[in-house]
């Protein structure tokens, strides 16, 4: 009952800055810290997740949370008195499309998590209001897939267009602090949330035993980057096109952005290629960098309305969409899990079932299942049945492979590891989202 009392009292707060931010929309906002108090980072705290992968102090959740009220208000008077030293964050890295590359992470401490989810939350409620439409990642009540359907909507409305496939090279990465701190500075002046803020952005990565400070960037991984990347990417792209490049345009046209991933739709071929020249100058601008190769201008007509006999293709968050035949016959945009996406999914459950192959059987059954529905909650949309089925088909293969290396014995006959199926069997593949 009292944690429900104070998420109440939390959200009403958060309703009154944002209030505030909006009586005041062309006005920096000075006093913004005093809203974070104990209930605030108790709040905080319930929103940050207890089972993430530890810092570089290896303090989980569950042991910062064992003396949590006196965790906290040491937390809030280092906070507020400037004491607050931010450590490094814990570097590490994951497979990033294909597997040919690296995406660096940086794993914060669990209290430097809890305090900036409640900087966040502070940042939330002053931008919130002025994010644009059109941008959809780590919001609060926006999905991947609304920005997926935010995609497929005017294509079919339109019967195809010009997508400019943008793609900002290591944007994470790349951030660069000062002009990033000159962007908060218009709406964000408060000395405490300044300096936090600064302390994050300067804390350096600590990785096999070296540390290094970076520059420049904001590291994936965190609690505050995706805000600060959203806060940025707002003045970068998103307000520019709104309010400077689209009334210049002939015809219609929408931009869509998640996180650092964005598309532009257009109705017109000559609108589209006249954003995509000034595109590469307006992120220069901004000590940004698009992909020469990767950021394209996309030809996708419907076909048999003079796009040629085969459109082209692009890819959007994990999904590549196409033309396709709907089972009345008639074309619309359909999707299905991108090429390296699927690769991706397939070899980390071969790679999971490696690893796991000598933990009690129960448990391997259990947690693959999470994982399989996991993917298909995701990828599970209309249209891309066999994609899905075909991650559930590579679960299959690779668990009886893995299972079957358990010990020097011969492998496990298909028959009776189809037996075996009977009582442990694997989620199905389903569609969850249209």
């Amino acid at each position: 009952m009292a944690e429900a009392l104070d998420s109440d009292l939390i959200s009403t707060r958060c309703q009154q800055i944002a209030d505030l931010a909006r009586r005041l929309p062309d006005r920096p906002l000075l006093t913004l810290a005093h809203h974070i108090d104990e209930a605030w980072l108790r709040e905080a705290y319930r929103r940050t997740r207890k089972d993430g992968a530890p810092g570089v102090d290896g303090r989980t959740g569950a042991a910062y949370g064992e003396e949590l009220e006196a965790n906290l208000s040491s937390l809030l008077e280092r906070a507020k008195s400037g004491a607050y030293r931010a450590p490094p964050v814990r570097g590490t890295s994951i497979p990033k499309g294909d597997g040919s590359e690296r995406r660096a992470l940086g794993i914060p401490t669990f209290e430097d998590k809890v305090l900036q989810r409640a900087v966040a939350m502070v940042l939330e409620a002053v931008y919130e209001p002025e994010f644009h439409e059109g941008s959809y990642g780590f919001r609060l009540g926006r999905s991947a897939h609304q920005a997926l359907q935010a995609v497929w909507r005017p294509l079919m409305a339109m019967g195809g267009g010009w997508v400019i496939d943008l793609d900002v090279r290591k944007f994470f990465d790349r951030v660069d602090h000062g002009l990033l701190r000159e962007v908060l500075r218009r709406r964000v002046r408060d000395g405490v949330l300044v300096r936090l803020i600064g302390k994050w952005l300067n804390a350096g990565v600590l990785e096999e035993g070296q540390w290094r400070q970076p520059g420049r960037g904001t590291p994936q991984g965190g609690v505050i980057s995706p805000m600060l990347a959203n806060i940025f990417l707002h003045e970068v792209l998103d307000t520019w096109f709104e309010d400077s490049v689209r009334p210049r345009l002939r015809g219609e046209a929408h931009l869509v952005r998640f996180a650092d991933d964005a598309l532009l739709v257009f109705a017109c071929e000559s609108d589209a290629r006249r954003v995509m020249e000034v595109l590469p100058k307006r992120f220069a601008r901004y000590g940004l960098e698009l992909h020469p190769e990767k950021t394209r201008v996309v030809r996708f007509d419907r076909p048999g309305s003079g796009g040629g006999p085969h459109p082209e293709t692009f890819d959007f968050l994990g999904f590549t969409h196409y033309w396709g035949r709907s089972r009345r016959g008639r074309w619309v945009v359909k999707r299905k899990t991108a090429r390296d996406r699927l690769r991706r999914a397939m070899h980390a459950i071969d790679r999971w079932c490696c690893v796991m192959r000598h933990h009690p059987v129960v448990e391997q059954w259990q947690a693959l299942n999470r994982r399989l529905r996991g993917h298909y909650a995701y990828f599970g949309v209309r249209g891309n049945f066999a994609a899905i089925d075909q991650v559930r088909s590579q679960a299959m293969r690779s668990w009886h492979r893995w299972l079957s290396r358990r010990s020097q014995k011969a492998a496990i006959p298909w028959s009776e590891f189809s037996r075996f199926l009977e009582c442990y069997p694997l989620a199905r593949a389903r569609i969850c989202a249209t």
